[in-house]
């Protein structure tokens, strides 16, 4: 099995191929055509890709504007709300306090404490309009 088995000649001629010949020129010059051919797709493509861009661009940035317009009113509106809403805070945290029950009373009842006097303070212009229709 292992043993050197004689080399056997090939029984039929091996037959070489016939070249034909081509014109050079021609293939040299058909692969310059397809060449350009395809850069000349190429550029035609990027040039729809960038016209689709520059339109999509165009539409977008006047809406992009508009919500940044919209987001700095809003911003403006939040930062003045939060002044309101803290302030109601500050009002609802006194009105709560039972250390200002008294004087929150007085305020909104004008009810004295027994102990204080209460002043009026009138106008100089009121008095003397006073006193000269009171005299004869």
């Amino acid at each position: 099995m292992n043993a050197i088995q004689p080399s056997r000649p090939p029984s039929q001629p091996i037959q070489k191929r016939r070249v034909t010949p081509r014109a050079k020129r021609h293939l040299r010059q058909r692969s310059y055509q397809v060449m350009a051919l395809e850069s000349t797709a190429k550029i035609a493509v990027n040039i729809v890709i960038t016209a689709v861009a520059a339109s999509a661009l165009t539409q977008l940035l006047p809406y992009h504007w508009l919500q940044q317009e919209k987001l700095r009113e809003m911003s403006t509106e939040v930062k003045l709300m939060e002044g309101h809403v803290n302030g109601l805070q500050a009002e609802f945290s006194r009105n709560f306090d039972p250390q200002q029950a008294k004087s929150i009373r007085q305020q909104q009842g004008y009810r004295f404490d027994p102990s204080q006097r209460q002043i009026v303070l009138m106008n100089q212009d009121r008095r003397q309009d006073e006193q000269t229709d009171s005299s004869p």
